[in-house]
Formats: structure tokens, C-alpha cells, sequence
């Protein structure tokens, strides 16, 4: 056993992580109950996953506020560290899937042609840019178990961070161009009286969760470029202020506008009215593409 600041820079405050594990543990039960009622696709299942992994990277800190070796820091710092990258690739699902479903509405002609708003582009392009980075900062966290290779692992993590921020800007800019392009309608959940209301309020979830994330991995920067024993990196506040705050808000924002809503699982045979939570797939249908001509008339 070692002494935690060894690792830390300072000794962990006890309390607050049991508190945090079972915030992510709630969260974990309550997203996986969102995900079912709202009879949304499976792919939404990461979120459960992720506040599931959070929760145990909290737990593993916990163990290393009383039992500290190597096995046990590099666990916290890879459950800490890599799980908030599944939440960017929800969203990236998300801007995907209203293009496709969006498409259908929409004749040959109507049809963006640039290759940036092909659904199979947007997802596997953003999909395959958050697993590359999530390999490097992988990678970087477990050469940095290695004696004498800190270095090597604090300029691989940045490289993973990097390349995370990077397609965090593409992938906003892309999502304020399909919020503002008029052919991309979003399907009403239950709280929604229009079509162009649950577009507002589903790319209010993508938007704000994806800047949280782009400010967390800021941090995160800011904390490997200082190196082990730095100021950002040697402050407990700072972490749980820029990463445990921000990745909590992150799921406050996806409970309170669930995402499933607008991709009910069994949407061709009942969808929601706007307004109501009954079935009634004509009229919603008919609401939808009422609205586009609308939106396309102006």
C-alpha cells in the first residue's frame, strides 16, 4: 500500500465520493427505467452504462482513500477518465438519427447531398473519432502504471483529448446547421405541441450536453498539460467542480428532456400525438410533414 498523495498530489477528501457513487448509482436505475418507459432504442442503454461506471470509478476512489497501490489508482482513473466519452457518442446517435429519420419526409431532390449529412457518415464518422480517442486516453492512462514513462502517457492522453475536442467543434457546428435547416424534423414526445417545439427542445439536450462535455475535457487538458504534482492537477475542487459537476449536469439535462420520446421504439405503430401520450400515427405523421411545408414555405 502507498501513500495516496503519492498518486493524487493530496490526500482524498472521504465522504464526498461514497455521496457521488450513489448519485451515479440512482442515476444508472433511473435513466435505465427512462429508457424502457419512453420504449426508446437500446442504443440509449449507454446512458445507464455510463452513470453504472462512473459510480464505480467513485467507489474505486473510495478505496484509495484507505488502501492506495497502483492497481487501485489506475482503476479510478480509468472509470473517471474515459466513460463521459459514451455520452458524446449518444449525441452523435442522436444528430444521426433525426437526419435519417428526417430523409423519409423528404423527396430525392429535397435531400442534402453533401456527403457531412448522410446519417451513416455522421454516425460512423463521430462513432469511429470518440473510440480512437478513447483508445489514446486508454493507452496513456496505462503507460502511465509504468515506472519512468509519465511523460509518454500524460502527451498520449493530451493526443486522445485533443483529437476529442477537435471533432466536439465539427460535430456542434454540424448540429447548429441541422437545428437551423428546415428539411430536419424531430417527432413530438409528450410534453411537445409541435413538431418545431421538440426540435428545439431535443437539440437543446444535444447542445448542452455536448458543451459540457467540450468544457470538462478543457479541464482535462489543462490538468495533463501541468503534469503530476501541477497546481490544476494536485486540486481536488477543481475535479470535482469540472468533472463530477459537469458530467452530473450532463445527465440532469438528458433525464429532464429524455431523449427516447422522439425514437419510440415502435413508432410505426404508435406514435405520440403532440401534447398527449397516445398512439396515433396518421395524424402525428400527418402533423410532422404539415409542419415541414410550413417551416419550407417561409
Amino acid at each position: 500500500m502507498t501513500n495516496p498523495e503519492y498518486y493524487f498530489s493530496y490526500k482524498p477528501v472521504n465522504i464526498a465520493p461514497e455521496i457521488v457513487a450513489v448519485i451515479f448509482l440512482t442515476i444508472a436505475v433511473l435513466t435505465t427505467i427512462q429508457v424502457f418507459k419512453s420504449r426508446g432504442p437500446k442504443w440509449l442503454l449507454v446512458l445507464p452504462v455510463t452513470a453504472f461506471c462512473e459510480a464505480v470509478g467513485y467507489a474505486f476512489r473510495v478505496v484509495c482513500i484507505y488502501w492506495t497501490t497502483l492497481g487501485t489508482f489506475t482503476a479510478t482513473s480509468l472509470f473517471l477518465l474515459l466513460p463521459p466519452n459514451a455520452l458524446a457518442l449518444t449525441n452523435y446517435k442522436t444528430l444521426g438519427e433525426v437526419v435519417r429519420r428526417s430523409r423519409v419526409l423528404l423527396s430525392d431532390h429535397q435531400k442534402p447531398k453533401v456527403f457531412w449529412l448522410k446519417p451513416r457518415f455522421l454516425t460512423w464518422f463521430f462513432f469511429t473519432s470518440d473510440v480512437f480517442s478513447f483508445l489514446l486516453q486508454g493507452v496513456g492512462v496505462g503507460i502511465s502504471t509504468q515506472d519512468g514513462k509519465r511523460d509518454l502517457a500524460k502527451y498520449t492522453v493530451l493526443g486522445g483529448l485533443y483529437v476529442q475536442l477537435f471533432f466536439f467543434a465539427v460535430f456542434l457546428v454540424i448540429t447548429m446547421y441541422v437545428l437551423v435547416d428546415r428539411r430536419f424534423v424531430v417527432a413530438c414526445g409528450p410534453r411537445d405541441v409541435s413538431p418545431r417545439q421538440a426540435k428545439r427542445r431535443l437539440f437543446w439536450v444535444i447542445i448542452a450536453t455536448t458543451m459540457l462535455l467540450y468544457i470538462r475535457s478543457i479541464y482535462r487538458v489543462a490538468e495533463f498539460v501541468g503534469g503530476y504534482g501541477s497546481k490544476i492537477y494536485g486540486t481536488e475542487w477543481l475535479f470535482y467542480l469540472f468533472d463530477t459537476v459537469l458530467v452530473l449536469t450532463s445527465f440532469a439535462v438528458y433525464m429532464q428532456s429524455f431523449i427516447g420520446y422522439h425514437f419510440r421504439k415502435h413508432m410505426h405503430n404508435d406514435t405520440a400525438v403532440p401534447g398527449t401520450g397516445a398512439g396515433n400515427t396518421k395524424l402525428h405523421a400527418y402533423q410532422i410533414s404539415a409542419e415541414y411545408t410550413e417551416l419550407n414555405q417561409h
